[in-house]
């Protein structure tokens, strides 16, 4: 909890007890289910909860938004999105049956009234967002692709609506091949964070 509250002093106390009672959830899950590397879950606080709310430092989310999480594997960003924002509404989703189970089982016993875990792909379903966030789930044209359609036209932040992505790599190469050439910009995770974990990773942001 040190690190999250070294970059988010303002969580409230319901909020940090949540983050306490996830994170060894989550590992207790892992060791049954492996949805992360031995290496990775030893620094778990780091390299997946703080690695999710790097999409915070960039955009606070809306009271009464819905966001899609693509591809969410263990949770990643969504429940600490989830965690950090109540008012939002998220949907997690991911074709990994196995995964998603464990998601509902967490979501469950957090008792996070603001989360909904869909077993499937994001082409099959009919939500409805103003943000996709996603988490080094596939290129962004594929994203862009898979996801475009269920961004809602109204705007309601201070971005349009559109993708979140945290990504590593190089992007500028990467948006190159996503059709119609639209807005994106990037943002290094070391402006939000200074933490050596992040030296090449990213928000990026791609507009629908």
């Amino acid at each position: 909890m040190k690190k999250l509250l070294q970059y988010f002093p303002e969580l409230t106390e319901t909020q940090q007890e949540l983050f306490a009672q996830f994170m060894p959830l989550f590992k207790e899950w892992n060791d049954q289910i492996n949805m992360v590397s031995r290496k990775d879950i030893d620094n778990l606080e780091v390299r997946h909860v703080l690695h999710s709310l790097a999409i915070a430092k960039f955009m606070p989310f809306q009271a009464g938004a819905t966001i899609m999480d693509l591809g969410t594997g263990g949770g990643f960003p969504g429940i600490p999105l989830a965690i950090l924002f109540p008012a939002t509404e998220f949907v997690l989703i991911d074709s990994r049956g196995k995964k998603i189970m464990v998601v509902q089982e967490i979501v469950q016993k957090l008792g996070l009234t603001n989360v909904r875990a869909i077993h499937g792909r994001a082409e099959e379903t009919k939500v409805q967002c103003d943000f996709v966030v996603t988490r080094a789930v596939a290129k962004m044209e594929k994203i862009f692709n898979w996801t475009r359609r269920h961004l809602k036209r109204k705007h309601s932040h201070i971005y349009p609506n559109g993708i979140i992505a945290l990504k590593g790599g190089d992007i500028k190469a990467e948006m190159k091949e996503v059709p119609g050439k639209p807005y994106w910009e990037m943002v290094p995770i070391r402006e939000y964070f200074d933490e050596v974990e992040f030296e090449d990773k990213k928000v990026v942001y791609l507009q629908k």
